[in-house]
């Protein structure tokens, strides 16, 4: 991969963007909210010396974010699980080509998640038959 990156690379720009995200997954890896804490410091200083326009941008936004960055560690929290279902309201809505009531399209996002809770009908009664008469 190296030496791909040499041969189509020779200004090290895509090389650079890997490192830099390589160094923020690095935070995320970290043992210790201290560890983390280091880490994203090089991350920042590393992002904001690099000559391409939007590593640097990306220092920018670590260095704004670091707080709710670090709090990772404390908290365990992500926010995957909020931008999956995100995903799948986006595509609900990519496929209905338009719903003309909010009802509707709620409804198809919520049978898209399994989110459904039909409310309980009683059940028909059952019809009762007499048994067939046997003339043997």
């Amino acid at each position: 991969m190296l030496l791909g990156l040499r041969v189509g690379d020779p200004h090290d720009e895509l090389l650079g963007a890997w490192l830099a995200k390589e160094s923020v997954r690095d935070v995320y890896l970290a043992d210790t909210p201290a560890d983390a804490a280091l880490l994203l410091d090089k991350a920042i200083v590393g992002c904001l010396a690099d000559d391409v326009a939007e590593i640097r941008s990306l220092g920018k936004t670590l260095r704004s974010w670091r707080t709710e960055i670090l709090a990772h560690h404390d908290t365990g929290a992500s926010n995957g699980p909020t931008e999956g279902l995100n995903l799948c309201v986006k595509k609900v809505k990519r496929c209905g080509h338009g719903f003309k009531t909010f009802e509707h399209y709620r409804l198809r996002v919520l049978l898209h998640a399994g989110g459904v809770t039909w409310p309980t009908r009683p059940r028909p009664p059952r019809l009762r038959t007499r048994a067939p008469h046997s003339n043997a």
